[in-house]
C-alpha cells in the first residue's frame, strides 16, 4: 500500500509549551426515509451569507437556541471566511483535499475552491454535472463521483428518471483534474444499486474504489436483495479509463440486520452506507445500517469481516467511522432521521442520533469491536433544525490523545474529544441558528473536516465555511502537513 506524504513542521519561534500557553488565553448527511433526503423532496432553506468577517458571531448561553440565522460559536472557534453557494437551492455534501485545493461535491456536480490562504478561499471553478449525491475523492489528476440517483445516461447532461427504467445509469464518474479551470471527465463505472458513497484504497500500481450502495426500496431491480456486498472498482494508476468493477465481495452471507419489525426502528440491511479504511493497518470500517463491521484489506479485492456489531435499542441507521490515530477505536454514526429530522432535542435524548465509541481489542483475526459511550452534541437544536449525528475527521494532535471534529447539519460543527472512550466531551462549537422557524428545513454542515491548520465545512444552503481552531488541545495538529485528504482514506498521521 502506498501512503501520503505527512511533514511535521517545526515551529522556530515557540517551544510546544509557549505556544500552548498563547492558545490558551485564547481559547478557543439516499432516500428519505433512513439516509441523505431526496432533493426533490427537501431543498435548502434560507439565504446565503457572503463576507463572513473574523470573529463574526457569539459564544451562546448554556440551553439557549440562537437567533434566525445567527452565528455563535465557541470562544476557542474563530470563522475566518464563508463562500456562499452559487446556487442556493442545490444540495452541498462532500469535501476532499489536495495540496491548496478544496474539492466539493453539491448535487449538480462539484467546485474547486483555491485555499492556499485560508483567510479568503477563491472559487476555482464550478463543475456542472448532476447526480446525487456527488461523494467525491481525488489522487494525483484524479477525482471521482459518485451517482447515486436514477439517470437517463451518464453523461454530465443526463437527466433524473424512475430507477425502475431499464437504461437507468448509476454508479462512479471519473475526471481528470490536471487543469483545474477545466477538469475533464474521461470515463463512468456503472455499479450494482448505483454509488452513494465511494472509498479510495490506494495500491502501487492500481487504485481500488470501495462503492457503498444500498436502497431502501427493494422495488428498484439492482438493489434487490441479497444486496449484501460492496462493489469494487479498480483503476490502474496509468490508465484510469480502463477502470471497471473487478469484484462484488459478500460482507453479509446471513443478509444482516433484519431490521424491523424484528428489531423495531433499525434500518434493514442491504448494502453498506459508508466505509472506512486505514491502509497502512490494512483494516476498514464498515457502516452498514443496521451494522456496524470491522474488515481486513490486505487483498483489497478480497475484503474480509473479522467482527460484526449491532445496537437495535439506540442505532437506527449506521451512517459513516472514524478511526483514532492509533487504530484501536472506531467512532461509529447513527444517522436517525436519515439527515432530514430534527433529532437534536429533548424528545430523542442523548443516546439515539449520536456516535458510538468502540474500543478493539485483541489482535489479528480475534480482534473485537467493544461499545464503550455515546456522543452527542450537548446543544439542543429546534425542532425546525435538522440534526443528527454526520461527516467528520480526525484533528491530528498525537501523544494519546483522541479529538475530532465533526459536522451535525443544523447542529452545526463540533470538536469533541473522545481520549477517555467513556467519558468524550465537546471542547468546541460553530454554528447558525434556524434556517427557518415556523418549519423544518434542511440544512447545516454536511461535512467538517480538518486539513492542514484549519477546518473546512461545506454546509448544505450557507455554502464554503472556513474556521480557525485555537486550543491547547489541539495546537500539536498545526505541525501536521498533508499533500491530500480524503477523510474516509485515513493517513497514518505518526
Amino acid at each position: 500500500m502506498t501512503s501520503l506524504h505527512i511533514r511535521r513542521v517545526r515551529k522556530r519561534s515557540l517551544g510546544a509549551a509557549a505556544l500552548a500557553a498563547g492558545l490558551l488565553a485564547t481559547f478557543l448527511a439516499a432516500g428519505p426515509a433512513v439516509a441523505t433526503p431526496d432533493p426533490g423532496e427537501l431543498t435548502p432553506g434560507g439565504s446565503g451569507r457572503a463576507g463572513l468577517s473574523s470573529g463574526e458571531g457569539r459564544e451562546s448561553a448554556p440551553g439557549e437556541i440562537p437567533g434566525q440565522d445567527e452565528i455563535v460559536h465557541s470562544a476557542n472557534i474563530k470563522p475566518l471566511a464563508n463562500i456562499p453557494s452559487a446556487d442556493p437551492g442545490v444540495i452541498n455534501t462532500d469535501l476532499a483535499f489536495q495540496g491548496k485545493y478544496a474539492y466539493a461535491g453539491n448535487y449538480n456536480g462539484f467546485t474547486i475552491y483555491d485555499i492556499g490562504n485560508p483567510k479568503a478561499p477563491k472559487t476555482v471553478t464550478q463543475v456542472l454535472c448532476p447526480g446525487g449525491q456527488n461523494d467525491i475523492s481525488v489522487y494525483g489528476d484524479l477525482l471521482f463521483l459518485s451517482t447515486d440517483s436514477s439517470r437517463s445516461d451518464d453523461s454530465c447532461n443526463s437527466v433524473s428518471q424512475p430507477a425502475t427504467e431499464k437504461s437507468s445509469w448509476e454508479g462512479i464518474k471519473i475526471f481528470d483534474i490536471k487543469d483545474k479551470k477545466n477538469p475533464k471527465y474521461i470515463k463512468s463505472v456503472e455499479t450494482a444499486c448505483g454509488s452513494h458513497t465511494h472509498t479510495l484504497v490506494p495500491g502501487s500500481r492500481d487504485l481500488y474504489l470501495y462503492v457503498a450502495s444500498y436502497s431502501p426500496n427493494e422495488a428498484f431491480p439492482d438493489c434487490k436483495p441479497p444486496h449484501d456486498g460492496i462493489s469494487v472498482v479498480k483503476v490502474p494508476k496509468k490508465s484510469p479509463t480502463k477502470a471497471a468493477v473487478v469484484a462484488f465481495p459478500v460482507l453479509f452471507p446471513d443478509g444482516g440486520n433484519p431490521g424491523g419489525p424484528v428489531n423495531p426502528g433499525v434500518t434493514k440491511t442491504t448494502g453498506c452506507h459508508d466505509i472506512t479504511v486505514l491502509p497502512s493497518k490494512n483494516l476498514a470500517a464498515g457502516a452498514c445500517m443496521g451494522d456496524g463491521i470491522l474488515f481486513d484489506i490486505s487483498k483489497p479485492e478480497q475484503p474480509r469481516v473479522i467482527d460484526r456489531v449491532q445496537d437495535n435499542v439506540n442505532f437506527s441507521f449506521w451512517h459513516s467511522a472514524t478511526f483514532n490515530e492509533r487504530a484501536n477505536k472506531v467512532v461509529f454514526t447513527d444517522e436517525l432521521g436519515g439527515g432530514g429530522g430534527a433529532t437534536c432535542n429533548e424528545a430523542t435524548g442523548p443516546n439515539r442520533g449520536a456516535d458510538g465509541i468502540y474500543d478493539i481489542t485483541g489482535r489479528g483475526d480475534q480482534r473485537k469491536l467493544v461499545f464503550k459511550s455515546y456522543f452527542k452534541i450537548p446543544r439542543l437544536q429546534a425542532d425546525t433544525e435538522n440534526c443528527v449525528a454526520h461527516n467528520g475527521s480526525l484533528i491530528p494532535v498525537g501523544g494519546g490523545r483522541d479529538i475530532m471534529v465533526q459536522a451535525w447539519y443544523q447542529g452545526g460543527i463540533s470538536v469533541w474529544d473522545f481520549t477517555d472512550s467513556t467519558r468524550p466531551k465537546e471542547i468546541g462549537y460553530f454554528e447558525r441558528g434556524p434556517l427557518t422557524t415556523d418549519a423544518l428545513g434542511l440544512g447545516g454542515s454536511w461535512s467538517a473536516y480538518y486539513y492542514n491548520g484549519h477546518i473546512y465545512s461545506n454546509d448544505i444552503a450557507k455554502g464554503f465555511d472556513v474556521l480557525r481552531l485555537d486550543d491547547w488541545r489541539t495546537v500539536s495538529a498545526r505541525w501536521v502537513q498533508l499533500d491530500r485528504l480524503n477523510v474516509q482514506t485515513q493517513p497514518e498521521y505518526h
